[in-house]
């Protein structure tokens, strides 16, 4: 916004004086905030820095020691130049205890040989300012004018950063507050270079305030956020000190993406509650309520005359699932990474959390469609892009063409969802077929039968390490997971062959049964696996 001291050294008024910078000339390059006529020697107590100040030196001594103060306070200050007009107290050259000064702060120092009025350097000085503070005006006005144009839009982040990328000339990166990158322009440079080594480029640069110049980095960081909610910076690579215009830029961008992200949230919100509201009506009865098939076509999810699969999204084994509020944060940010993925495998879909431990999905699906294959995309997308970089496990249930079907397509989800978290098999995506005998039993878990028979196999031997503080049951359950293998066994349990076995001896003596008897250790594994599956 201001003019530098290069600027008004090559105003037609100051090359009237034949002006001559005579130290400092490091510099000329400082802004002048304003120009200020004075002829007093201890002005630089009433200036406030950024000033160029104009003297006839008829008020300065002679005495080095006085002029090297007179320099100093002025640079303490904060003074932009000072020039000094040779006719009335100097004629032919300025002492050089004043120039010395003023080299040693890098502050010009400018000679006039002519008379020059000062009132005309001042006049045009302020005209440069005004003119100046008119174009950034404009120019704020017009970044104003195109950035509300996006708000209302609604636009994309990627649309928000094309647009700062051409106002300003700059690249710009939008990133998460743990230094991911969400999107960015190169504004013309390369990607590979832009994004090198990014995350611990950006952790290496941290700022106080919410706006604020790098200038190690060479960054222009804004941070983005709203109602008290951060979650990302916005950054402008700006070599040099930025412009106010650049700030202002970055300012108004950072607001867009503030609000682009509340009106996805809130979008988002309102979607999955009917959507939760649609299947929790799906699960509660065998029959469902008449009007659902056309509340959920009114939501873009036609149910008639389509393949529809229910889907169950949960966290992995790894992830804990406390505290609630932490869960439902989890869950939350799942069902909008599964929402998104629907969308981008192009497959209408019913999302929402019914429950404290998943996401739950009816997908609907044109009758010529590869279901396999839609399922497939699905995955890899939510694969891809996991919240908070929390590992899921999908499970998918039976393909049905009614809406009465979709029930137990939905509850065979969960069930299988609920057994692969303890399968060894790592898929993109699992059916009942892939979790087998584990999958089973999930479904048969509220069973009576299933119930009584796990307490009829394993009782005796829980009450065993309950009493006695053994452990028992764990020998056993390694024994099983490795097929009858004792040696196996006895190394994944870390114990001594002749101990494991004695360990063995007294479970058969315990039970009443011979584990060299394959039809009692297979009993022993469903019991164990019941057990596993049973509702807490």
């Amino acid at each position: 916004m201001y003019p530098t001291v290069s600027e008004i050294l090559a105003l037609p008024v100051v090359r009237q004086g034949a002006p001559r910078v005579v130290a400092g000339a490091a510099g000329l390059g400082g802004r002048v905030r304003w120009v200020h006529a004075a002829e007093v020697a201890d002005i630089a107590h009433l200036l406030r820095g950024g000033e160029l100040v104009l003297t006839t030196g008829i008020a300065l001594a002679d005495d080095a020691e006085s002029l090297t103060r007179y320099v100093d306070e002025l640079a303490g200050i904060g003074a932009a130049g000072l020039v000094v007009e040779l006719v009335r107290h100097w004629s032919e050259a300025l002492p050089s205890a004043l120039a010395a000064a003023a080299e040693r702060h890098g502050m010009p120092l400018i000679t006039l040989s002519r008379e020059t009025r000062f009132v005309a350097v001042t006049e045009a000085v302020v005209g440069l300012i005004v003119e100046a503070q008119v174009a950034e005006l404009r120019a704020a006005e017009q970044i104003h004018e195109t950035f509300t144009a996006l708000t209302v839009a609604g636009a994309e982040p990627a649309e928000v950063l094309r647009e700062v990328a051409r106002t300003s000339g700059l690249p710009v990166v939008l990133e998460t507050l743990a230094h991911d990158v969400l999107a960015y322009d190169t504004a013309g440079g390369p990607p590979g270079e832009l994004l090198t080594d990014w995350a611990r480029r950006s952790r290496g640069v941290a700022v106080a305030e919410r706006t604020a110049y790098h200038a190690v980095a060479g960054w222009l960081v804004t941070v983005v956020g709203a109602r008290g909610n951060d979650w990302g910076r916005l950054v402008l690579l700006c070599p040099e000190p930025p412009a106010h215009r650049h700030v202002v830029i970055a300012e108004r961008a950072a607001s867009v993406l503030a609000v682009h992200r509340l009106a996805a949230r809130e979008r988002e919100g309102l979607e999955r509650h009917a959507h939760r509201t649609l299947l929790t009506e799906l699960l509660a009865s065998p029959t469902p309520p008449s009007d659902l098939v056309a509340r959920a076509t009114g939501l873009g999810v036609p149910l008639e005359n389509r393949q529809l699969v229910g889907v169950s999204v949960r966290p992995g084994a790894a992830v804990p699932l406390v505290p609630a509020m932490a869960t439902q944060e989890v869950l939350r940010d799942l069902a909008e990474a599964t929402a998104l993925a629907a969308r981008r495998a192009r497959v209408a879909a019913l999302v929402g959390i019914v429950d404290d431990t998943s996401v739950r999905a009816l997908l609907s699906i044109t009758p010529q469609a590869d279901t396999t294959g839609i399922l497939r995309r699905l995955a890899r997308e939510i694969h891809q892009a996991p919240p908070r970089a929390v590992p899921v496990v999908l499970a998918v249930g039976t393909t049905v063409d009614t809406v009465t079907q979709a029930r137990r397509s939905l509850v065979e989800a969960a069930h299988v969802a609920q057994a692969a978290l303890r399968s060894p098999t790592v898929k993109p995506f699992h059916r009942l077929a892939d979790v087998r005998l584990r999958g089973l039993l999930h479904l048969l878990a509220d069973d009576d039968r299933v119930t009584a028979f796990a307490d009829r196999e394993l009782s005796t031997l829980r009450s065993r390490d309950a009493a006695h503080g053994s452990r028992l049951m764990d020998t056993l359950r390694q024994f099983v997971d490795h097929g009858g293998n004792k040696s196996a066994a006895a190394a994944a349990a870390h114990m001594s062959r002749t101990a494991y076995y004695q360990q063995l001896a007294r479970i058969e003596q315990i039970l009443g049964v011979s584990l060299a008897d394959p039809e009692s250790v297979l009993s022993l594994h469903v019991a164990l696996l019941a057990l596993d599956v049973r509702p807490t």
